[in-house]
Protein backbone atom coordinates (compact mmCIF):
# COMPACT_ATOMS: atom_id res chain seq x y z
CA UNK A 1 0.00 0.00 0.00
CA UNK A 2 2.59 2.17 1.12
CA UNK A 3 4.28 1.99 -2.78
CA UNK A 4 0.68 3.19 -4.08
CA UNK A 5 0.74 6.33 -2.19
CA UNK A 6 4.11 7.27 -3.38
CA UNK A 7 3.26 6.77 -6.48
CA UNK A 8 0.15 8.75 -6.25
CA UNK A 9 2.28 11.71 -4.46
CA UNK A 10 4.64 11.68 -7.54
CA UNK A 11 1.85 11.66 -9.80
CA UNK A 12 -0.19 14.38 -8.07
CA UNK A 13 3.52 16.46 -8.00
CA UNK A 14 3.95 16.24 -11.81
CA UNK A 15 0.27 16.91 -12.89
CA UNK A 16 0.68 20.44 -10.45
CA UNK A 17 4.07 21.01 -12.57
CA UNK A 18 2.49 20.86 -15.77
CA UNK A 19 -0.48 22.62 -14.31
CA UNK A 20 1.36 25.76 -13.64
CA UNK A 21 2.72 26.05 -17.20
CA UNK A 22 1.14 28.88 -19.50
CA UNK A 23 0.45 27.76 -22.93
CA UNK A 24 2.27 30.38 -25.66
CA UNK A 25 3.38 31.06 -28.89
CA UNK A 26 7.20 30.81 -29.83
CA UNK A 27 9.74 31.96 -32.73
CA UNK A 28 13.07 32.58 -32.80
CA UNK A 29 15.82 35.68 -33.74
CA UNK A 30 19.45 36.15 -34.41
CA UNK A 31 21.20 39.24 -34.03
CA UNK A 32 20.97 39.22 -29.66
CA UNK A 33 22.88 42.42 -28.92
CA UNK A 34 22.11 44.85 -28.09
CA UNK A 35 19.30 44.15 -26.24
CA UNK A 36 16.58 45.86 -24.31
CA UNK A 37 17.36 44.78 -20.86
CA UNK A 38 21.25 44.75 -21.22
CA UNK A 39 22.34 47.45 -23.84
CA UNK A 40 25.30 45.99 -25.44
CA UNK A 41 26.12 43.51 -22.75
CA UNK A 42 26.38 39.80 -24.16
CA UNK A 43 24.28 37.42 -22.36
CA UNK A 44 25.12 34.27 -24.35
CA UNK A 45 22.82 32.27 -26.47
CA UNK A 46 20.30 30.85 -24.24
CA UNK A 47 18.19 33.71 -24.21
CA UNK A 48 14.98 35.12 -25.32
CA UNK A 49 12.87 38.22 -25.92
CA UNK A 50 9.76 39.04 -24.22
CA UNK A 51 6.58 39.40 -26.63
CA UNK A 52 4.61 42.24 -25.82
CA UNK A 53 1.96 39.76 -23.27
CA UNK A 54 4.75 38.71 -21.38
CA UNK A 55 7.51 41.90 -21.48
CA UNK A 56 5.02 43.72 -18.84
CA UNK A 57 7.20 47.05 -18.88
CA UNK A 58 10.22 45.48 -18.76
CA UNK A 59 9.58 43.80 -15.16
CA UNK A 60 10.62 40.34 -16.79
CA UNK A 61 14.20 41.58 -17.83
CA UNK A 62 16.85 38.99 -16.26
CA UNK A 63 13.95 36.40 -15.70
CA UNK A 64 14.36 32.92 -16.24
CA UNK A 65 11.95 30.70 -18.09
CA UNK A 66 11.75 27.21 -19.35
CA UNK A 67 10.14 26.56 -22.81
CA UNK A 68 8.73 23.37 -24.22
CA UNK A 69 7.23 23.03 -27.80
CA UNK A 70 3.91 21.32 -27.85
CA UNK A 71 3.41 21.51 -31.46
CA UNK A 72 3.23 22.87 -34.78
CA UNK A 73 1.61 26.31 -35.46
CA UNK A 74 2.22 25.26 -39.53
CA UNK A 75 2.26 22.41 -42.03
CA UNK A 76 5.43 21.65 -40.76
CA UNK A 77 4.91 18.15 -39.10
CA UNK A 78 6.50 16.88 -36.00
CA UNK A 79 8.42 20.29 -35.14
CA UNK A 80 9.39 18.93 -31.19
CA UNK A 81 12.34 17.44 -30.11
CA UNK A 82 10.83 16.61 -26.71
CA UNK A 83 13.41 18.57 -24.77
CA UNK A 84 12.78 21.56 -22.73
CA UNK A 85 15.16 24.66 -22.96
CA UNK A 86 15.60 27.09 -19.89
CA UNK A 87 16.68 30.85 -21.35
CA UNK A 88 16.81 34.49 -19.84
CA UNK A 89 14.48 37.57 -21.24
CA UNK A 90 17.09 39.55 -22.35
CA UNK A 91 15.04 41.75 -25.13
CA UNK A 92 11.68 43.51 -26.09
CA UNK A 93 10.09 42.42 -29.14
CA UNK A 94 7.57 44.59 -29.90
CA UNK A 95 4.17 43.85 -32.10
CA UNK A 96 5.97 40.14 -32.35
CA UNK A 97 3.22 37.38 -33.07
CA UNK A 98 4.46 35.33 -30.55
CA UNK A 99 4.80 35.07 -26.71
CA UNK A 100 8.79 34.48 -26.43
CA UNK A 101 10.95 34.90 -29.55
CA UNK A 102 13.70 32.14 -28.51
CA UNK A 103 17.36 32.85 -29.60
CA UNK A 104 18.10 30.32 -32.65
CA UNK A 105 20.17 27.91 -30.21
CA UNK A 106 17.61 27.80 -28.12
CA UNK A 107 14.55 27.10 -30.83
CA UNK A 108 16.69 24.30 -31.83
CA UNK A 109 16.90 23.02 -28.71
CA UNK A 110 13.37 22.20 -28.27
CA UNK A 111 11.88 22.01 -32.24
CA UNK A 112 12.94 21.86 -35.96
CA UNK A 113 14.12 25.55 -37.14
CA UNK A 114 12.40 25.08 -39.94
CA UNK A 115 9.32 25.33 -38.58
CA UNK A 116 9.38 28.84 -37.85
CA UNK A 117 6.97 29.13 -34.64
CA UNK A 118 5.55 26.25 -32.80
CA UNK A 119 2.99 26.31 -29.94
CA UNK A 120 4.91 26.26 -26.79
CA UNK A 121 4.30 25.76 -22.64
CA UNK A 122 6.93 28.29 -20.39
CA UNK A 123 6.87 28.34 -17.07
CA UNK A 124 8.56 31.17 -15.15
CA UNK A 125 11.62 29.61 -12.19
CA UNK A 126 13.82 30.83 -10.16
Amino acid sequence: MENYSLFFVGMVACLISFASATPGIATFYTKYVPSACFGNQDQGKMIAAAGDALWDNGTVCGKMFTVTCTGPRNPVPHPCTGKSVNVKIVDHCPRCPSTIDLSQEAFTIIANPVAGVINVDYKQYA
